[in-house]
């Protein structure tokens, strides 16, 4: 029997909820946050696993500096130390998920990630946009068997393709990609969503989109364009302070924002011509053929004793020529729709 894919099989749109560092080096807000996300209608919560020590070193010098942006003036060090959700947490954030029946996976950063992450039955693994190139990651994760997410914010088309290649080679069974730009918050003029269709056709995967704008209708116009996994960053309702607060959605605008994407879905519909039932019921106000006149038996049907009015009731505007110049066979009152049999 042939194994379902895990992506496909995904509920549509999917809507990922990712935790990051919002819950400010406190286990419980964690704990809150996964909650609410639940709470709202997202279908899976997402972790980051990682340490400082796994991401760079304890390093003032210059290069080591974040200049602009939300965490100007943080060292990288610094930036991952306060934003680390720690490994000791892990255990119980994917049991809290578990008894609130909401998936939980995480982004994995390097090898020791991964084998704790292992543990924890991880159902399927992200490799973030920073790390697309880090192909020792990728043959780690090939080992678990497990499928692989992969944000693709900040790479060119060579750089996913060298990756997808990798990942294959490897023996990944199944990938899916996420349109990201890597912006905090991203403008809406750093996007061209065209780029999931580029990627929807060259790469034959689930393609998804890892949102961090605060404008909903670029959410939307993805999944028009044929995303089907959302990833948006959470917070609680209410929350002020967070490391990605500024582009994060809080409590009940999760529900929003998942509302949106399920009603985009409805008015996009499926992939064949189809009219819906409300709007068929209007059939009947279309144009038939109608007499304008008392026609008696053997009379000329012409354009003075038919014509093609609204409702439709009598035959299709189509047979008017048809009628035309035939001799009506029975007599036929003033307006009368008319039958097949009448001529």
């Amino acid at each position: 029997m042939k194994k379902k894919k895990f992506f496909k099989n995904l509920r549509k749109p999917f809507l990922i909820a990712e935790i990051s560092a919002n819950h400010n080096g406190s286990l419980e807000k964690a704990k809150k946050i996964i909650k609410t996300a639940k709470q709202n209608g997202a279908d899976a919560v997402k972790l980051q696993t990682y340490e400082p020590h796994s991401m760079t070193i304890d390093s003032k010098r210059n290069e080591f500096k974040i200049k602009k942006g939300l965490w100007k003036n943080y060292t990288l060090w610094k930036l991952f130390e306060r934003a680390q959700t720690p490994f000791s947490w892990h255990e119980e954030l994917f049991s809290f998920a578990r008894k609130n029946k909401i998936m939980c996976f995480s982004s994995a950063f390097d090898q020791s990630s991964i084998d704790v992450l292992e543990k924890l039955k991880c159902p399927f693994y992200k490799i973030a946009s920073f790390e697309i190139t880090d192909f020792s990651l990728i043959k780690k994760i090939s080992k678990t068997g497990k499928p692989l997410l992969i944000s693709t914010g900040l790479s060119t088309l060579r750089e996913i393709d060298d990756t997808m290649k990798f990942a294959k080679k490897c023996g990944i069974k199944e990938i899916a990609l996420l349109y990201c730009v890597s912006s905090y918050p991203a403008k809406d003029e750093d996007f061209n969503l065209k780029n999931i269709l580029i990627l929807k056709k060259k790469y034959k995967c689930e393609i998804g989109f890892s949102d961090h704008s605060n404008n909903i209708e670029i959410a939307k116009i993805a999944l028009s364009l044929g995303a089907t996994i959302f990833e948006k960053h959470v917070a609680l309702d209410g929350q002020k302070k967070g490391f990605d607060l500024k582009f994060s959605l809080k409590g009940r605008e999760i529900r929003n924002f998942k509302k949106q994407l399920e009603i985009t879905t409805k008015l996009i519909g499926e992939e064949k011509f189809l009219r819906k039932k409300n709007e068929m019921e209007n059939l009947r106000f279309r144009r038939s053929i109608y007499s304008i006149k008392n026609i008696k038996k053997g009379d000329i049907f012409s354009e003075q004793n038919i014509k093609c009015i609204r409702p439709s009731n009598g035959l299709d505007p189509k047979f008017f020529f048809k009628i035309l110049n035939k001799k009506a066979k029975i007599n036929i009152k003033k307006g009368t729709p008319l039958k097949r049999e009448y001529y």
